[in-house]
């Protein structure tokens, strides 16, 4: 069975994905650009933060694709203390969450991981945390899960949470708890994080910021820092933030992707989201089997003679269902 952590080539623009970014028209402006990490976007504002460390507020030249957080790209200073941003360099991965519009809009770039958070409470349901699962394995990105909040359970709530994490485990995902409290309740996470650019997803109230917190000293002081440069006052809830780790890695807080919906995925790609299902559908009688009770079904044999999780094809055929 395929390993859902298995890292695959590098990202390459298809039908399946946003166009990546575009390098300047005019070549005399990439000769005299400078190169630069988007660190924090906020509508047409972005930050972009120079080799040397040094940050600048930048607006988007017209004609070149909007960048995001964690895209590199190409600027030139401007009038005052801002810069414009000239170009977008073409990205390795990309997520993106449903438009209307679009179809989908890039939201974080040049990941390598999805984190999926969830914990205790608010408990996090199983179709939603396959959900994110699913938009990890569609964009060629890694995943871990995380239980957070881990030092809140006991007794019979322990052993059901347990028994989720053996779950995922079991079916090759990293999986991993963590606690705010205590010197070691990050023990088990740091080492996923290091020389990685990852994000955090997960419903709101599973302690992402306050992880954001403990993993990042002085965090909430950036972020205001951030704001303050970008000129959009305090916007630490509708802004997506780059954070450099102290032992190395990228972390990207962003509430543009903790509760994105799958609904502009194609069909395929929630069966392709499920690695047991995948593994059973060339068995399947027909090609296009939609695994739900269809004449030669191995999904379906294998859920009755009990190979598969009921909890699992319940998500599949819920988020299905939601297409």
């Amino acid at each position: 069975m395929p390993r859902p952590g298995h890292r695959r080539p590098p990202f390459q623009a298809n039908d399946r994905s946003p166009p990546p970014g575009r390098a300047p028209e005019d070549p005399t402006l990439e000769a005299r650009a400078s190169p630069g990490l988007v660190v924090s976007s906020h509508g047409h504002t972005v930050l972009v933060e120079d080799p040397a460390g040094h940050r600048r507020p930048c607006v988007t030249r017209r004609r070149v694709e909007r960048p995001v957080t964690g895209d590199r790209v190409l600027w030139l200073p401007g009038p005052g203390r801002r810069g414009v941003v000239v170009g977008v360099e073409p990205r390795r991965s990309v997520l993106a969450r449903p438009d209307p519009r679009h179809g989908s809009r890039p939201v974080v770039a040049n990941l390598d991981q999805v984190v999926v958070v969830f914990a205790p409470e608010p408990d996090c349901p199983p179709a939603l945390l396959d959900r994110y699962l699913v938009a990890a394995a569609y964009y060629d990105l890694d995943a871990l899960v995380l239980l957070n909040k881990a030092d809140r359970l006991e007794g019979s709530a322990r052993s059901l949470f347990e028994a989720r994490l053996s779950l995922y485990r079991d079916l090759g995902y990293r999986v991993c708890a963590s606690s705010a409290l205590g010197p070691g309740g990050l023990a088990s996470l740091r080492p996923h994080l290091g020389g990685r650019t990852s994000v955090l997803v997960g419903p709101s109230g599973v302690g992402k910021s306050s992880l954001v917190r403990l993993l990042v000293p002085g965090a909430e002081v950036a972020v205001g820092a951030l704001s303050r440069a970008t000129g959009h006052g305090k916007h630490t809830t509708s802004a997506s933030t780059l954070f450099h780790l102290p032992g190395g890695g990228e972390l990207i807080d962003s509430p543009g992707v903790r509760d994105f919906g799958v609904w502009h995925l194609p069909r395929e790609a929630i069966a392709r989201g499920f690695v047991e299902l995948r593994a059973l559908a060339e068995s399947c009688r027909f090609r296009d089997c939609r695994h739900q009770g269809e004449l030669g079904c191995a999904v379906e044999h294998a859920l009755a003679d009990g190979r598969l999780h009921p909890q699992r094809v319940a998500s599949y055929r819920a988020l299905l269902a939601s297409l």
